[in-house]
């Protein structure tokens, strides 16, 4: 069943929150306070942030944009001009918390860096995003997701290839959306803070950070672990990349290098069947046990045997035997047969679906996933709810992304500024309403 828009009040209600936001990684955090109900108001230039351009249908008004920027109000202004610089800070001390991810160096350039805005509202949450961190030899240079993707070994560790086998992203801008996600709990945690001592602060974090984040077990070195599989590991590609062999061969030799996990993945992966994709979820032996029943291997396979040695060469070959026994067994039947038998014998396992379905997936719409909103240009829409429901605040979309400018004299005059300056800065084009 579809969702309407959220009403009542949220966890943040009457928290005001001031964006200055581009791409993903400060929208995400935007949205994602809006849903608990925080008035998060994103601040624009004339013609609006890129994102609004990209791929979109209607002019101004692409489905991404509309897609991180649910929940808030527009506000255009010129910060290239000194009055409209001027205008943010007259409405900063009714502001919270100010959000950020411009490249370093552009917040100072502008008038909003953490100095600048703690002298107006000394109890201010501010946060910035940048690309790798705000000190190091790196910190200045322009990030991206892509980018961190690859500067923090996340690429290679997901190893896709193009069609030219050179390095390919994760679709997901995985990086950025993990760092508006820490945000929004930072600033929260931050609130927190705040009300128990008055005390506003600046929290910081970056595209780098996030993408090692996700990947903490590699990125950890431990000494005994790394002596025996990452240390003999890394030296040899080393040696391998200083031949100069290409880059998808060297991911080839890596893959090889970590076969004593093939064990581990045979009931934790993928297989293609008739029709399709499916994947194994196993992280118990009682599972793996469900599973080998399922594809007849039972007594069979006895990777978890109490000493089964994965390390083992021996062991390592038999791994992928079975690896090529159970891919040929998967293609003997549709995904259908294969979900519906591991769903009797209560193991994880899901088929590989097509995100475009998502929104009309029974699944989801049963447990209240997606809400119906309108949008001032484009009409009706249905967009993912909450990322986590709350019993007592509601969470959840309370309006569409805003149409540009939508809000720019309403936020503006809320605030104090008086209706006829307004007017006369929108006719210097200083400001824009919609």
């Amino acid at each position: 069943m579809l969702q309407p828009p959220v009403t009542g009040k949220g966890p943040l209600d009457g928290i005001r929150v001031l964006e200055f936001s581009q791409i993903v990684a400060a929208p995400t955090c935007g949205y994602l306070l809006a849903d608990l109900g925080a008035d998060v108001v994103k601040v624009e230039p004339p013609g609006g942030e890129q994102t609004r351009h990209t791929a979109a249908v209607v002019p101004g008004e692409g489905k991404g944009y509309q897609a991180l920027n649910r929940g808030k109000r527009s506000l255009i202004v010129e910060l290239h001009d000194e009055r409209g610089r001027e205008m943010i800070h007259r409405i900063l001390p009714t502001i919270d918390v100010l959000l950020i991810n411009y490249r370093l160096g552009v917040a100072e350039r502008m008038g909003i860096d953490y100095d600048t805005v703690r002298a107006i509202r000394p109890d201010i949450i501010y946060w910035q995003n940048t690309g790798f961190g705000e000190q190091g030899p790196d910190a200045y240079r322009a990030g991206s997701d892509i980018v961190a993707q690859a500067y923090s070994g996340l690429m290679a560790l997901d190893a896709k290839l193009n069609d030219d086998g050179a390095p390919d992203l994760i679709a997901s801008p995985i990086a950025d959306i993990a760092s508006g996600l820490g945000a929004a709990m930072a600033v929260c945690a931050a609130l927190y803070h705040r009300n128990l001592t008055g005390e506003g602060q600046r929290l910081s974090s970056s595209l780098l950070r996030s993408a090692l984040m996700l990947m903490n077990g590699t990125v950890m070195r431990e000494p005994v672990h790394d002596s025996v599989v990452r240390d003999p590991m890394m030296a040899e590609l080393a040696d391998l990349a200083a031949t100069g062999v290409s880059y998808d061969a060297l991911l080839a030799r890596r893959k090889e290098l970590l076969l004593r996990r093939a064990s581990y993945r045979l009931y934790y992966g993928g297989y293609r069947a008739k029709n399709g994709g499916v994947v194994l979820g196993a992280l118990t032996r009682a599972n793996r046990d469900g599973m080998r029943k399922v594809l007849g291997v039972y007594g069979q396979e006895h990777s978890d045997d109490p000493d089964y040695d994965a390390h083992d060469p021996e062991n390592q070959r038999l791994a992928e035997e079975w690896k090529r026994v159970i891919r040929a067994r998967f293609m003997e039947r549709t995904v259908e047969e294969w979900v519906h038998d591991f769903d009797a014998a209560g193991v994880p396992v899901a088929p590989v679906a097509w995100p475009e379905d998502m929104a009309d997936n029974p699944q989801v719409l049963a447990d209240g996933m997606m809400h119906q909103l309108e949008h001032a240009v484009t009409g009706p829409q249905t967009v993912i709810g909450p990322i986590v429901t709350m019993s007592k605040t509601p969470a959840g979309p309370r309006r569409a992304a805003p149409a540009l400018g939508q809000h720019t004299r309403e936020v503006l005059v809320e605030r104090g500024i008086p209706d006829d300056e307004v007017e006369a800065l929108i006719r210097d084009r200083v400001l824009y309403q919609m």
